[in-house]
């Protein structure tokens, strides 16, 4: 059933004064406090890979639940960030995010104490949460304070690259917490981080207008259960294989839950997935690429961070600074994204970044276990890092144009929804597809995991050229509107 809300008394309902007339300085402080609350939560989700293998052996995770650390958070995430941007539009949208960063960081300091396997679960799970009430107000904050045009496309171009550089930073900045202190400050350097932004937001951003409205619960519990229970079965296949009855029961809940949910939100009148979303060509283009990209590029950074360790012997502090040229890549291309637009239109920018992508998995789909750092993997990363940074600015500016102010929050939850769930299913794939690849493979350790790792990236492959096609033969490219 849906909880009514009720906007408190003094809520305004009329338009808030044009962001785009206020000073250019104050609208660098506001993008500054938006995008280092989103910072915080792109940096989370790889900040731990680099740590797996300790936390693996501290907390006795076995090497397939050892993906729940990543999916717990991941889950959590995209399962809520409908809700979460429902929240956003009925509540306010600053208020939403300073509860989430507030939740996000006293979620990520009970983890970092944790000392049992089902405690880091829960406090990743937790912090997911928080993620969700964070991740669709920055974005809708940015579309609501910044006019289509250049001004926008240069905010999109920042927050897509925290975005990008927040997931490349993070298995840098884990490598240096795990070798220098311990896996626990990858959980820990989130709380003082959040504090501060929580204490910026309510001095330099200002709040939306309330809308009411309903939250679309019954949505929110079948979406969210649905997803849980298809990761989980996908997860089952991995140790147990296709036969296992516990994963089966999983695929057959997932079905009827999804199910269910789809028909909810055709139904509801406030739903927090509006299929008119859906209407437009290039939005629906739009997302479909952000569901398919990540599906097929997510589960890269698990694998190459055991390659990296398990492999190649690289020490924690080592392996995040492996991940170093990528991550580079991905910040000098996006500096250039917005004019790229501007001159070019989304369409052929996304394209090209997209058959990046398509290559660099294609590349590591044929590692061998005597290839080195310099042959096997370190072109893999620089287009990878190119690739992510032409594709998913082009993508989030298709999406978002043209969306009316009062669905913002919906349309930028969707858009993060579906990201998320795609990186989270996509995962859950992969390492079925290696613990499949590998359950009767023979030879050294590091034999049987770069088998199953290269099996691996070949299906991430298929599914990044399904999303290069996709685009390909449903957007339609028109340029970006621009206003002086």
């Amino acid at each position: 059933m849906s909880t009514p809300s009720t906007p408190s008394a003094g809520t305004s309902t009329s338009p808030p004064k044009a962001p785009f007339q206020q000073q250019p300085a104050r609208l660098g402080t506001v993008l500054l406090v938006i995008v280092t609350a989103y910072l915080m939560v792109g940096v989370d989700s790889t900040v731990v890979n680099v740590a797996l293998p300790d936390i693996q052996k501290d907390l006795h995770f076995t090497p397939t639940d050892l993906s729940w650390v990543l999916n717990a958070y991941t889950l959590a995430f995209g399962g809520l960030l409908l809700l979460g941007g429902r929240v956003g539009d009925i509540v306010g949208r600053r208020r939403t995010l300073t509860i989430g960063v507030l939740l996000f960081a006293t979620s990520s300091l009970l983890g970092g104490l944790a000392t049992e396997n089902a405690w880091l679960l829960a406090a990743r799970a937790l912090q997911g949460v928080g993620a969700a009430l964070t991740a669709p107000s920055t974005l809708a904050l940015i579309t609501t304070n910044f006019p289509e045009g250049p001004r926008r496309h240069h905010a999109l171009g920042v927050y897509s690259s925290m975005a990008g550089i927040g997931a490349s930073i993070g298995l840098v900045l884990g490598g240096m917490l795990t070798s220098w202190a311990s896996w626990r400050w990858a959980l820990l350097i989130n709380v003082p981080i959040g504090v501060a932004v929580a204490a910026a937001l309510p001095r330099f951003v200002t709040e939306t207008p309330r809308h009411a409205g309903r939250f679309d619960a019954a949505g929110a519990l079948t979406g969210t259960a649905g997803m849980t229970s298809l990761v989980y079965a996908f997860i089952r296949v991995s140790g147990d294989g296709w036969g296992d009855a516990q994963a089966q029961l999983g695929f057959g809940a997932a079905a009827a839950l999804l199910a269910g949910f789809t028909l909810i939100e055709s139904r509801a009148g406030q739903p927090i997935m509006p299929l008119r979303l859906f209407a437009d060509r290039d939005r629906a283009g739009g997302y479909a690429g952000v569901l398919l990209l990540p599906a097929g590029m997510f589960g890269a950074f698990y694998f190459l961070t055991l390659i990296c360790q398990q492999v190649l012997a690289y020490s924690p502090l080592r392996a995040g600074f492996a991940f170093l040229p990528m991550t580079l890549a991905m910040f000098t291309t996006v500096r250039f994204v917005p004019r790229l637009l501007a001159r070019f239109g989304a369409k052929p920018v996304l394209l090209t970044g997209m058959a990046l992508l398509v290559t660099a998995a294609a590349w590591l789909w044929r590692l061998q276990p005597g290839d080195g750092y310099p042959t096997g993997l370190l072109g893999p990363l620089l287009l990878l890092g190119v690739g992510v940074g032409l594709s998913f600015m082009p993508l989030n500016a298709t999406i978002l144009a043209g969306v009316e102010p009062r669905e913002a929050g919906a349309a930028s939850g969707l858009l993060q929804t579906l990201q998320w769930l795609g990186g989270t299913l996509g995962l859950s794939i992969l390492v079925t597809v290696f613990g499949t690849a590998t359950r009767h493979t023979t030879g050294s350790p590091s034999e049987i995991l770069t088998h199953g790792a290269a099996r691996a990236f070949g299906v991430g492959a298929l599914i990044a050229l399904t999303a290069l096609l996709v685009s390909a033969l449903v957007i339609t490219g028109t340029k970006p509107k621009t206003t002086a």
